[in-house]
This record gives C-alpha cells, sequence and structure tokens, in this order.
C-alpha cells in the first residue's frame, strides 16, 4: 500500500492512477492524509477487504503534497552512516551510547517535487530514509519495532550549515534544518509489505544528473527498530510522527572545494522501493 497525499487529500497511489480514499470508502475515512495515521490498523484492514467503492484517476506528480504534511513530532538522526562520520571528522571507531538526535520542525516539510527558496548562507543536500510511526509507541523493544511502523517514504534533510553550526553553545541544528521547503518528503508512504528488505534498500541523490550519494540503508549505525526503541524508551512515539533516519557520505560541505545548493540546481533524491523526490532550486 501506498499513501500519498494528493493537493491535500489522502489517496492511495495504485498501477492505475490515484484512489481518493475518502470517496472510495463511502465516507468511513476523512480526506485529511495526516488523520489516515490515527486509523492505521482499520486502513490496512479496509484496504485488505478490496472494498473500494470508486475507481483510480489519473494525476499529475506535481500535485503531490508532503505524505505526512502534519505531524505532531519530527525527529532526526544525525552521524548514522560510518563513511558519513568519517568524511565530517568524527570518530564513531566505538559505537555512540546514544543516536545523535534534534528535530526537524514540521513547518519545513513539504511535496516530492518542490521548488525551494534559497536562505542566505550555505545550503547542503543530506537524502534519508524516513520512518512514519502507524500505532502509539512507548518502551517497544527494536524485535517488536517493525509493526509500529506504518512505513517509509523518502526524505530530503536540508541544511544550511551557517545557521546549523553557529554557536557557541549550543549549536542550532533545529533552526538551520526548519527553512521552508527543507523537509520534502514522498511521494508516498510505502508499506513493509510492499518492499523486499525493509533493513537493505539502496539510497542516494544526484546534483544535476552527477551522483552525490549512493549507499545502503543497511550501512547504518543504529537501524530503524534500534532508533524506534531508542527514541520510545524517552518521548512515546505517536502515529503519523516521521523519524528522519540520517544521511550517507557524500554532503556537499565535505568535499574540496566544498559544494553548496545554487539557484537553478535540481536534486533528484531516490531510495529504493520508495520512489523520487525532484527538488529544485531558485534565489530570495
Amino acid at each position: 500500500m501506498r499513501v500519498a497525499n494528493l493537493a491535500g487529500r489522502a489517496v492511495l497511489l495504485v498501477a492505475d492512477g490515484a484512489l481518493d480514499v475518502h470517496k472510495a470508502s463511502g465516507g468511513l475515512f476523512g480526506p485529511d492524509p495526516q488523520e489516515l495515521y490515527a486509523r492505521w490498523d482499520e486502513l490496512r484492514a479496509w484496504e485488505a477487504r478490496g472494498e473500494a467503492s470508486a475507481e483510480p484517476q489519473p494525476y499529475d506528480a506535481a500535485d503531490l503534497g508532503p505524505a505526512v504534511p502534519a505531524p505532531r513530532q519530527v525527529f532526526a538522526i544525525g552521524v548514522n552512516y560510518r563513511e558519513h562520520a568519517a568524511e565530517s571528522n568524527i570518530d564513531v571507531s566505538e559505537r555512540p551510547p546514544w543516536p545523535p538526535t534534534f528535530t526537524k520542525f514540521p513547518s519545513c516539510l513539504a511535496g516530492p517535487h518542490v521548488q525551494v527558496t534559497l536562505p542566505d548562507g550555505l545550503v547542503d543536500w543530506e537524502v534519508e530514509l524516513v520512518v512514519v510511526i502507524g500505532r502509539r509507541t512507548g518502551r517497544v523493544t527494536a524485535a517488536g519495532a517493525w509493526g509500529h511502523v506504518a512505513g517509509l517514504t523518502v526524505g530530503q534533510d536540508l541544511s544550511e550549515r551557517i545557521t546549523q553550526l553557529s554557536g557557541p553553545v549550543p549549536q542550532q541544528y533545529s533552526l538551520g534544518k526548519s527553512y521552508p521547503g527543507f523537509g520534502p518528503i514522498g511521494p508516498a508512504v510505502v508499506t513493509l509489505d510492499d518492499l523486499g528488505d525493509p533493513d537493505d534498500l539502496r539510497i542516494g541523490c544526484e546534483l544535476n544528473g552527477e551522483t552525490m550519494q549512493d549507499a545502503r540503508t543497511s550501512e547504518m549505525i543504529f537501524s530503524v527498530p534500534e532508533l524506534v526503541e531508542r527514541l520510545s524508551a524517552v518521548a512515546p512515539l505517536l502515529p503519523g510522527d516521521v523519524i528522519f533516519t540520517g544521511t550517507p557520505a557524500g554532503i556537499g560541505g565535505t568535499r574540496t572545494p566544498p559544494r553548496f545548493l545554487e539557484a537553478g540546481d535540481e536534486l533528484v533524491s531516490r531510495i529504493e522501493g520508495l520512489g523520487t523526490l525532484r527538488t529544485t532550486f531558485k534565489g530570495a
């Protein structure tokens, strides 16, 4: 099942187009994409019964919004791939006791085809696997964590490095990563049964056709189940919450010379089985 946000309405993306959930369910579910996650088990059961009373309709991918438009909590993980740690001169030869955690403010979330206005500063890219929670989760073990996940999607943790790294203490990670449009996600939330191995997906991005990042999610220091276990030990994870799980090596700021996003650039981010984001940029 692939759940998406089409012009503000909850849809399922299927082979023949987009199925409007509100119309197809005869009003059983409302049109708000965010509300589906509070009734995730009901949605799965309804979809499995094949009771849709409407036909899929053609759609324009440019009309897709953020697959999860208004999560109550957005968690983000830093330094979760060893090669990214190495390029950032961070020693993770010993596994950290906790994953570095910050937030992106929900107002930064955007759809899979969006044009972002670049703020003053140095804006970098970070393609990430994004986890969407489907059940209220508190103190779950890693062994049971996948059962609390609604699905996975593609994300970009765009980062303005001057704001992010300003200090002296603490650095402003959340502010530097929360400008408008700095959290493209989508194109859909894909359920685990639609994926071969959700622990091992190819992830990468290209800038103007040139490969910048190329890795596999199995290379994460803290896997998805471990992240859900660690985060839920501190704060209850709520239906519709999202977790940006960290980026692999290949960001712009660690290159020689450094490379940052400019007006006119096109950034294409993709994850195996989940789809593609296309983000373009313009000047202020």
